[in-house]
């Protein structure tokens, strides 16, 4: 890592150059809606689950709705869904225990609590959510522009948000990740990326190392 830069500073721009960006995910800013969807969505595209998920939301628009669901009903609506079968139970087991979208957690600690909710999905659901950041979205985008930028070369999103969260200041944690994940589909893509129109190219070690 080049200690040299002053992170928090770096990334400044991307912040302010993303923060008014809608949430890949089509959840009508509803948090029901999302904990679904951001379940639904891992190993899976957001575009084929924004396609999925408007018949699902109208059979079952809230959790109550969703908790009173049987196995049969939810697989007709989500088969287009990877690894379908497993997340519907996921999402049978979220709605027996959590009954009511009033009931949904707000805190890392009760989302990580749920079935097949992780990290990543708990930080998208606080940062919509408008709850206290309490960790920094790593998606498969992240781990590559990361890298890239030489702050962590971990493999793993968990060690790599630990990284990230040690070199930057909780206050930017709610609005990084998901500014890097929007870098990473529009420009630092996983060939041919941008270096020109990059906020970043001062301060990442692939763009130096290319101009070299």
């Amino acid at each position: 890592m080049n200690k040299a830069v002053d992170w928090k500073e770096a990334f400044e721009p991307l912040i302010e150059m993303y923060k008014d960006e809608k949430h890949p995910l089509d959840y009508k800013k509803s948090i029901y809606r999302l904990l679904v969807m951001v379940l639904l969505s891992a190993q899976n595209s957001d575009e084929n689950i924004n396609r999925v998920t408007p018949g699902f939301f109208k059979e079952f628009p809230n959790m109550k709705a969703m908790s009173k669901a049987s196995y049969a009903e939810m697989e007709k609506l989500l088969a287009k869904v990877r690894f379908h079968r497993q997340k519907i139970e996921w999402l049978m087991e979220i709605a027996s225990e959590l009954k009511d979208d009033k009931n949904i957690p707000k805190t890392m600690k009760a989302l990580v609590g749920l079935k097949g909710i992780g990290r990543k999905s708990a930080n998208v659901i606080l940062r919509e959510a408008g709850a206290k950041a309490e960790g920094i979205l790593v998606d498969l985008h992240v781990l590559r522009v990361v890298d890239r930028l030489g702050i962590s070369h971990a493999t793993d999103g968990v060690k790599m948000e630990k990284d990230l969260m040690e070199v930057l200041p909780q206050e930017i944690w709610g609005e990084v990740g998901m500014a890097i994940s929007f870098l990473g589909r529009d420009t630092c893509r996983p060939t041919d990326p941008k270096h020109e129109e990059c906020v970043m190219n001062k301060v990442c070690e692939y763009c130096q190392a290319k101009r070299k």
